[in-house]
């Protein structure tokens, strides 16, 4: 008998939720150098939605190869057709794209003024609450998740982390209201992280889950692109030549995956919150290594960064709710 065998369900569960998210860390620090590419990919085109459309373009293009390519992508893809046929799958439940589409175009409309940082502490913001919300009301493929003292204590304690991370940068009142366009963004990754879960489970593919998000959110940003070149005209900058300004869409596609792969271990407020940690550490560590003139990270962005792990710590470590 070998100590896989003899391991609890508890014991189990316990380190797949620590794994969850470590690698929901990993990947929050990967939305971060995902923001600062769309960002100055909007700067460049000097347009959001074109900055979006492109990223959101070649995800969208690497996972048409992608999935249809692989055993499980092709056996997903009929697996999500027939939920949906049944009803196990509701139409509405593959709309989270929409949402990621969203926070893609803030990025390239944000990021330029804001910086990585503030940005990050306004999606936080949303992000948090909104997670706890979800979970209440069991969106995402765990069902019900009861609000627990310590699940609560993290999430109050990640808003104050990232709040002491960069409140300095918050004093200028245009900075307030560019970022309540973040903050709107953050409110609905939550959302986004649940369905997609959904999505993950039906097709039991990962990879399916996110072709579902990219398609969807690649037709909202071109219809959202069209209105804009309406209303403004077409964009004055020019598409750059350096290769590093289109890695925002695959970037985009190994967080999607990750977050889809894994919310069923985790639930949403957690693989938020660690999401979250993964982000204020790659913002802090962006604007400290590449610094641009919106970002100048101080001792408080450290302490704060630093506070938000042992926030995701308490949460990751409380024991399963019972339901």
């Amino acid at each position: 008998m070998t100590a896989a065998d003899t391991a609890t369900p508890q014991t189990l569960s316990a380190a797949r939720r620590i794994s969850g998210v470590a690698l929901a860390s990993a990947s929050g620090v990967a939305v971060a150098v995902q923001s600062r590419i769309n960002g100055e990919l909007g700067v460049r085109l000097d347009d959001g939605f074109a900055a979006a459309v492109v990223s959101f373009g070649i995800g969208l293009l690497v996972l048409l190869v992608l999935v249809p390519a692989t055993p499980g992508g092709r056996r997903g893809l009929v697996a999500a057709r027939r939920a949906l046929r049944t009803g196990a799958l509701r139409p509405w439940q593959c709309l989270g794209g929409m949402c990621g589409a969203f926070l893609v175009a803030t990025q390239g409309l944000t990021i330029g003024t804001l910086g990585v940082a503030v940005f990050t502490v306004a999606v936080v913001a949303g992000q948090t609450g909104s997670s706890l919300a979800v979970d209440r009301a069991g969106i995402g493929p765990t069902g019900r998740q009861p609000i627990t003292r310590q699940r609560l204590a993290g999430a109050v304690l990640t808003v104050l982390a990232v709040g002491l991370a960069v409140g300095d940068r918050l004093g200028d009142p245009g900075a307030l209201a560019l970022a309540l366009l973040p903050l709107l963004a953050g409110v609905g990754i939550a959302w986004q992280q649940a369905v997609n879960g959904r999505v993950r489970a039906a097709a039991d593919s990962a990879l399916t889950a996110t072709l579902v998000n990219f398609a969807v959110g690649t037709v909202t940003l071109l219809v959202a692109f069209a209105i804009d070149i309406a209303v403004r005209g077409w964009p004055g900058g020019h598409l750059p030549s350096e290769p590093w300004l289109y890695l925002g869409g695959p970037i985009g596609i190994v967080f999607i995956a990750i977050a889809a792969a894994i919310v069923r271990f985790t639930g949403v407020l957690l693989l938020g919150l660690a999401t979250i940690a993964g982000q204020i550490v790659g913002a802090v560590l962006l604007d400290l290594i590449l610094p641009t003139a919106a970002s100048h990270p101080g001792v408080n962005t450290l302490l704060g960064a630093a506070l938000t792990m042992v926030a995701v710590l308490i949460a990751a470590l409380a024991p399963p709710a019972r339901r």
